[in-house]
């Protein structure tokens, strides 16, 4: 997804992650070190190539590369799982896909809202809305017919994570939430570009999985914890 993190109000929105990494570990685990590792300054989830500065005409046009030639992409809708790191994986293919043909950029953030957990005091919109590009920008990439495909290669449970379990395994039940990386790559393409690789994309993210109910997103870390 291109770069854009000019967005106004781009400082609150990194106030605001930082928060959620604070909030939502002291919660889960009640570890000072875990929650200090998240939230320090480090690398962030939303690093994505920018669009072309010019689109070429229509009669000039290469066909789509052939690794990313598909239908429109739907808006991505959340599995019905209880299994933190099976929705973690889902979560991050729908942060790092797009497609500007199919749908507009209220469409998507709408839709990613729809993962968030319906417990407003764990749900952190804020750090989704910023995977996804201002409207100024996705005007430019759906000029271009800017679209991107995902995929994911593995989630875990970050060893921080799993040590702080071990120490207090009983905190985990006040929110039931899990810290999960997930690392894949992205591709994308729009209308005349050649055909490229991919990009590799990794990103922390906490989901909500309470006994007897399907996971839901509480938001992307605002680091990646290894």
């Amino acid at each position: 997804m291109p770069r854009h993190s000019s967005h106004p109000g781009g400082a609150s929105r990194v106030r605001r992650r930082a928060l959620l990494g604070t909030a939502v570990l002291t919660v889960l685990v009640a570890v000072a070190g875990l929650a200090a590792y998240l939230t320090r300054d480090g690398r962030s989830h939303s690093a994505n190539p920018a669009p072309p500065p010019s689109s070429p005409t229509a009669s000039s046009s290469p066909a789509v590369p052939s690794g990313l030639r598909a239908r429109h992409r739907a808006l991505p809708v959340p599995p019905k799982t209880h299994d933190p790191v099976t929705y973690a994986k889902a979560a991050a293919d729908a942060l790092w896909s797009y497609d500007t043909r199919a749908y507009s950029q209220p469409d998507l953030r709408k839709a990613l809202h729809g993962w968030l957990t319906k417990e407003s005091k764990y749900a952190d919109p804020a750090s989704v809305d910023e995977g996804v590009p201002s409207p100024v920008l996705w005007k430019r990439m759906a000029a271009n017919s800017q679209f991107a495909k995902a995929k994911v290669n593995e989630g875990h449970f970050p060893h921080a994570f799993t040590q702080a379990l071990q120490e207090d395994p009983g905190a985990i039940t006040q929110a039931y939430v899990y810290a999960v990386t997930v690392s894949g790559k992205q591709s994308i393409a729009w209308k005349g570009s050649p055909a490229g690789g991919a990009e590799s994309r990794s990103a922390t993210v906490a989901v909500q999985c309470r006994p007897g109910h399907s996971c839901a997103l509480v938001g992307v870390m605002p680091s990646v914890a290894p």
